[in-house]
């Protein structure tokens, strides 16, 4: 089996890759006559050509001749090629109307396609940059707070070579006796949590962050149960939450009263209670004055996100009083939101190394056994021609749409 690394071709363009170069050397070590590893060359990726050529890996122009081809993003209609297997982000499992057509073409042009983010075992996805995303997103609602404040100045996450340069860059920081609040306490949540405590910050629990008092600054990471309870009687029941969400209303406010900066890294489902309401934005008691929203979920759990920002306009302001749209930093007494929707792609070389280390422990033996193997079953969205079983769902989606529709 070949198996080629891509160039990514979607704009704007992503310096990640599924695997160093130090990964597909060990790969191709490990793997001899069995199967090889390419590099296609690109002039984007976090990795040079170089780095991989040191390592002894070919870099091809060609990937034709490849049955196997990795990237990250999507692939741009024009460069997918008939009759192989991709690995990549589809973005497709939502029926997301800007990729009806990718899908379609995929299912013309016969490829079988594997989409990393439902590579699961059981219930837990094997392969994930949510870490990541909670770590630069944690560094970048301080780098927020350090602009808006003017207390400090950090160098941009994505100024960073890596993040050994990122954690040097949290030594400069001087935080005054201020509370800090992270949602969600998975992969994403976790990588916030793992950068305020490089930044010397205390954790403490969410009962002591709302009554205590501090002489230096302190955060708090909620579980689900932290924040929401059930209407009726204020209980809560996790399975309960998880299928009828509706049942439940948010009690966040009592912590949005003490905090400074909110962490959002919470999985959100539409049916679920929203933290807070724009109504409680311009009340007296709301402390909040830096948002970083790693979901990203535009008129999601966090409202004050009214669109996403980006790696080169990384924040904009919302006006307490009028809601309205400020630009960054333009008064004190507004909200500054970080709401980038790429956050890995600012440190792309530990996150594709940390990457390709999960693809290497889950994936590739796997995708190399003699036998099918369900977990590239399950996570197949297309094969044969054909949408898979598990997304079948997907068929009217991709149904062709009238011309007149078109």
């Amino acid at each position: 089996m070949k198996i080629a690394l891509i160039k990514e071709g979607k704009i704007p363009s992503d310096r990640r890759v599924p695997f160093s170069p130090q990964q597909v050397s060990a790969l191709n070590q490990k793997y001899k006559g069995k199967a090889s590893f390419v590099v296609q060359s690109s002039n984007i990726r976090a990795f040079t050509d170089e780095e991989y050529e040191v390592e002894g890996v070919h870099i091809v122009e060609d990937v034709s001749d490849c049955d196997v081809l990795m990237g990250v993003k999507e692939v741009p209609i024009a460069d997918l090629i008939g009759g192989k297997t991709y690995f990549f982000f589809s973005h497709t499992i939502k029926a997301q109307a800007y990729n009806r057509t990718l899908l379609q073409t995929i299912l013309r042009k016969n490829i079988q396609l594997i989409d990393y983010e439902v590579l699961r075992q059981g219930e837990e996805r094997v392969v994930a940059f949510g870490r990541w995303a909670g770590i630069v997103g944690g560094y970048n609602g301080l780098w927020t707070y350090g602009k808006k404040t003017g207390l400090f100045d950090l160098k941009r996450a994505k100024d960073c070579f890596d993040l050994e340069e990122l954690h040097t860059e949290l030594k400069h920081i001087q935080l005054p006796p201020i509370k800090m609040v992270i949602t969600g306490n998975g992969r994403v949540g976790n990588g916030v949590k793992e950068i305020l405590l490089v930044a010397g910050i205390r954790e403490v629990s969410p009962k002591e962050l709302i009554n205590n008092y501090y002489e230096e600054p302190v955060f708090a990471q909620l579980a689900m149960e932290d924040y929401n309870r059930r209407k009726t009687d204020g209980g809560y029941e996790k399975q309960e939450f998880y299928t009828q969400a509706e049942k439940y209303e948010s009690h966040f406010f009592k912590y949005a009263e003490v905090s400074e900066i909110l962490f959002a890294a919470a999985y959100w489902d539409p049916k679920a209670p929203r933290l807070f309401e724009l109504s409680d934005v311009p009340k007296e008691e709301f402390n909040l004055s830096v948002i970083a929203d790693i979901t990203c979920d535009i008129n999601g759990s966090v409202p004050t996100t009214i669109r996403p920002s980006t790696i080169a306009d990384p924040v904009y302001d919302i006006d307490r009083l009028s809601l309205q749209e400020l630009p960054a930093f333009g008064s004190q007494h507004s909200i500054s939101v970080m709401a980038i929707d790429n956050l890995p792609c600012e440190l792309p070389r530990d996150a594709s190394a940390d990457f390709g280390a999960q693809l290497m422990r889950h994936v590739v033996p796997v995708l190399l056994a003699d036998e099918e193997q369900d977990l590239i079953d399950d996570a197949s969205i297309t094969k044969n021609g054909e949408l898979t079983e598990k997304f079948s769902y997907l068929q009217d989606f991709v149904k062709e749409i009238p011309s007149d529709h078109a």
